[in-house]
């Protein structure tokens, strides 16, 4: 059995590009959490206006879905998961889940931001919403912390060997 895991981090920081590379070096499904936020949600950020905690119990509740349909396959999964409470609910759907937090500044998000895909375009202000959000998960169980500025291929074979080594003594 794959655990599940999820690459978690503000706005800018690279999950996807790096869960992408672990879902295809690992043959494992790759869930891009954004897909899962209903249109009100979309439109709000959209507009610049950041989610409360009320706006993300419908998407959390499907992510949880999903976690829990792939509890024997193994799945990567992006979400930013900036608060602790997110984490914990996604954890109650997924025995085992692990964390690759990717931990970054502002600058280098808005360095990284004007590459990315109008589809995962974001502004300077959410950028400033989710740094102002985030309750760093750093000592949590379970949980690795990389540098988004690492080389991407490093941060891949870095996240890979820790959970690989995580399976291994769960």
């Amino acid at each position: 059995m794959t655990a599940n895991a999820i690459v978690t981090g503000a706005a800018g920081c690279g999950k996807f590009s790096l869960d992408e590379a672990l879902a295809r070096t690992e043959g494992l499904r790759l869930i891009e959490g954004d897909t899962f936020h209903d249109e009100a949600n979309i439109d709000k950020m959209c507009r610049g206006i950041a989610l409360t905690d009320v706006d993300r119990e419908g998407r959390l509740a499907r992510l949880g879905d999903e976690l829990g349909r792939h509890r024997e396959s193994g799945v990567r999964l992006t979400c930013s998961g900036l608060r602790r409470a997110c984490r914990d609910r996604l954890c109650g759907a997924s025995t085992g889940l692990r964390f690759v937090f990717l931990g970054t500044d502002r600058d280098a998000a808005l360095h990284r931001v004007p590459a990315r895909a109008a589809e995962h375009s974001v502004s300077a202000e959410a950028l400033d919403d989710d740094s102002a959000t985030l309750q760093s998960p750093v000592g949590e169980p379970a949980v690795q912390r990389l540098y988004a500025v690492v080389p991407a291929e490093q941060l891949r074979h870095a996240a890979s060997a820790w959970l690989h080594a995580r399976a291994q003594i769960t």
